[in-house]
Formats: C-alpha cells, sequence, structure tokens
C-alpha cells in the first residue's frame, strides 16, 4: 500500500471543505476532469485521486487541485486518501474490477462519514433488474454496485448518462478523417450522445451543492436523439464535407474488436452496447442536464466542430 500527497496551492480558496474525485486522470471521454477544472474555478477545494504520477496529473495539481495517488482497489490507500473529504466523486473506466473497487470506495465513505457520495453509473441500468440484465460484464456489475450503495444506507447522487460523444466517434475519428465514413453496427436504432465535458458540468454542479440532490437519479442526454445516418448529417454540416454513415455487419465489427486485442471485459461491453443501439434501447431523451447545469448540452455538430482536428485529414 502506498499513497502520495501533491498539491499546488496558487488557487485562492472559498470553500474550507474538501471534495474527492476518484478517477481523476481518466482517458478518452472522462468526466473526472471536466468537473474538476469547474469545482477549482469556484474555489472549492478538490483532492484528484489518480492511479500514477503522470502528465495527466501534473495538469490537475495546474490546475490548483490537491493529487493523491491510491489504487481503488486498495482500501487502505482509499482510506488514506478519502481522510478529510466530506464529498465523494465516484468515477471509474470500464474494468472487470469495477464492483470491488465502488465497494472499496463506498465502504470506505461510510466509515468515514462523508455527506455525499456522488455516483457515476449508466442509463441502461434503468431498464435492468434481478430478472432482466444485459449481456455486458460491466453493466451488470454498475447494477450491483447501485444496489450496494442502496443498501449502504450512504447519502447517494445517481448519475446515469447515456453513450458519450468521445465513445463513439473518438475511436472512429481515422475513418471519419480518412474515408469520410463512420462505420459502427447500429442500424437505423436512434441515440442521444452527451459529450464528456457536459457530464462533467453536471458532476461539479451537484458537487458543489449535494444537499439538494441527494438520493435522486439524474438521466443525462444530449439534446437529440438521431440515427447515426442523421448523426453523419450533422458531422457533414460541422466538417463542410459529406460524412457518410456505413452499417457495418456485427459479426465484422466484432471481429475487428477481436483483432485489435482489445481487452475481453471491454469487448463483451462494446458488443452489447451495438446490439442495444440496434435495438433502440438508445432512444431516449431527458432535459436533466439543462435542470442542472442551466444550458443545452452541446449538439452533435458542435462536438465534431470542437474535435475538428482529430476529423480532418492532415
Amino acid at each position: 500500500m502506498s499513497f502520495i500527497f501533491l498539491t499546488n496551492t496558487r488557487k485562492r480558496i472559498l470553500s474550507q471543505e474538501t471534495i474527492l474525485v476518484t478517477g481523476a486522470a481518466g482517458s478518452v471521454g472522462s468526466t473526472a476532469r471536466a468537473a474538476i477544472a469547474i469545482l477549482l474555478e469556484q474555489g472549492h477545494r478538490v483532492r484528484a485521486m489518480v492511479r500514477k504520477l503522470d502528465a495527466r496529473a501534473d495538469t490537475l495539481r495546474d490546475l490548483g487541485a490537491e493529487v493523491v495517488v491510491a489504487d481503488m482497489l486498495d482500501i487502505v490507500a482509499v482510506r488514506a486518501a478519502m481522510q478529510g473529504c466530506s464529498v465523494v466523486y465516484f468515477t471509474m473506466s470500464v474494468s472487470p474490477n469495477f464492483l470491488e473497487a465502488t465497494t472499496n470506495v463506498a465502504v470506505t465513505a461510510k466509515s468515514l462519514g462523508v455527506k455525499a457520495f456522488v455516483n457515476l453509473s449508466q442509463m441502461t441500468l434503468s431498464q435492468m433488474s434481478e430478472t432482466e440484465t444485459t449481456g455486458s460484464p460491466q453493466q451488470k456489475q454498475h447494477w450491483l454496485a447501485e444496489q450496494v450503495l442502496r443498501w449502504s444506507g450512504l447519502p447517494v447522487v445517481y448519475l446515469r448518462p447515456t453513450a458519450f460523444f468521445e465513445g463513439l466517434f473518438l475511436p472512429a475519428a481515422q475513418g471519419i478523417r480518412d474515408d469520410n465514413a463512420i462505420r459502427l453496427p447500429f442500424a437505423d436504432g436512434k441515440t442521444s450522445p452527451i459529450a464528456a465535458a457536459d457530464v462533467g458540468a453536471a458532476v461539479a454542479a451537484v458537487l458543489a451543492n449535494p444537499e439538494p440532490h441527494i438520493s435522486k437519479v439524474y438521466e443525462l442526454t444530449g439534446p437529440q436523439s438521431l440515427t447515426m445516418a442523421a448523426l453523419a448529417q450533422e458531422f457533414s454540416g460541422a466538417l463542410g464535407r459529406t460524412i457518410q454513415y456505413v452499417n457495418v455487419p456485427p459479426q465484422i465489427w466484432e471481429a475487428r474488436l477481436q483483432e485489435a486485442k482489445q481487452p475481453a471485459h471491454l469487448v463483451a461491453h462494446l458488443i452489447v452496447m451495438a446490439q442495444l443501439h440496434r435495438d433502440n434501447r438508445y432512444d431516449r431523451m431527458t432535459h436533466t442536464f439543462e435542470q442542472l447545469v442551466g444550458r443545452a448540452p452541446i449538439s452533435a455538430a458542435e462536438f465534431a466542430r470542437r474535435h475538428a482536428a482529430a476529423f480532418t485529414p492532415a
């Protein structure tokens, strides 16, 4: 067990209570970094938990966050990282250890008496139960994690976003850039993606004043629910050239995932997500984001414009 605290005190701190953010470094589609930046700008104390010190951790420290190194599977390190924090934001990337990590953080939060535990989950959970789950081991762990949190008696706020723009389109950036094509096996299913930065903004709004939100479930979507063909049209308008949607046969897409040597847990999750899209299970719309943040979430066109460098040929 080991943990390290690093901080940068240049920012003026207005709030004396410390907010712990797990999974703070993140990768594609990180909500934690966006939330941290907003909270620090507002003058909150933020402790960012990362697995290792690297350039991402340096960026968080430069923003003004206190950086702590801890593995969420090490409950002793988690407790050291959480000491003195009154509010916890739990987020973790797709992992076969997701349920264990959630339980470690929840048990620690309970024993330390935190005032609010904000949990990032998935919108698909609203359609799951003991008798109707999905084939995704990740979605099942998310559902079980929510049951653990409910049993714990912790003051929990549940955030359930739909699919992220980053998760859908940044992995497909090469096809958009080189072939003007979005290749996914979603058929004519509709989806309402939301940007990770927008989810981070909703997270920050809850973390800044969690008491009114305790025990509530917030389902977060983008501004429109569209087919992939319609989303391709949005990208076309934003990028100034025609982008087409190519409906890839599921078997071919799945084979490519296997060839890419992706972790089996992640591959199983992505295959189920694709099937749920074909079944139109992501055709969901809410106005929750606007109610929490006070503005509309960004559109597909705006997302394409913000990431134009990734989608535009050199």
